[in-house]
């Protein structure tokens, strides 16, 4: 049972990792877009999957995973600002939940292995995600409130992701700069949200931590 769990957390961690490394090859063209979705669906269900174990964040988790369904396809039929807008906020939500189920998993753990780890990586990256798709939100409900390094529309959302990965490890090349008030506040809280979740995470590690016992 432990090593099915630590299976599923490790494919956690790696549709994470894929969705974040193919994000800018596939955010051109309606074809990529479509191979995008399913790149990105398939860490929602390992999540929600992860997250159903908590029985008090299991009906929010599927109910914020059928919003998200539900806007994607209306915005293939009415691609308007609001609907993308929308669907941006519920993916952040969702990505919040996430993170926010699986670092109370991580601190109700009394012994420390793989899975914790690799769990410990999905919550930073997850974290990363859920201002992604907020920075997202603002950027298609109040244009130029984000300022970008380069006017190509196709690569707007990957330079946001990215955007998003810099502010969490407090790099900030000042590449990508947010204009709005609302966005800097945003972005000063991502920074402070990356430094607090390490210090707190290695904390937590090393309270849980128990060497193996070696034989004398």
């Amino acid at each position: 049972m432990r090593l099915v769990q630590t299976w599923r957390d490790l494919l956690l961690l790696l549709s994470l990792l894929l969705l974040i490394l193919l994000y800018p090859v596939l955010d051109r063209g309606d074809v990529q877009r479509m191979l995008l979705g399913g790149v990105m669906f398939a860490p929602l269900i390992l999540a929600t999957i992860k997250v159903a174990q908590l029985k008090s964040l299991a009906w929010p988790a599927f109910l914020l995973l059928a919003c998200v369904v539900v806007c994607a396809v209306l915005s293939i039929f009415f691609p308007h600002a609001i609907i993308f807008g929308l669907k941006w906020m519920i993916l952040a939500a969702f990505f919040g939940l996430s993170a926010v189920g699986l670092f109370g998993y991580l601190r109700e753990a009394h012994t420390i292995n793989n899975g914790h780890l690799y769990t410990a990586i999905s919550i930073y990256l997850l974290l990363g995600l859920q201002w992604f798709g907020l920075y997202s939100a603002f950027d298609v409900l109040l244009p130029g409130s984000i300022h970008h390094s380069t006017a190509s529309i196709a690569d707007r959302h990957a330079e946001l992701l990215y955007f998003s990965l810099i502010t969490l490890s407090t790099i900030g090349y000042g590449d990508v700069v947010p204009v709005q008030g609302e966005v800097r506040m945003l972005a000063a809280l991502e920074g402070i949200a990356g430094v607090l979740y390490i210090a707190i995470t290695v904390a937590l590690l090393v309270g849980a931590y128990r060497p193996r016992s070696s034989s004398t």
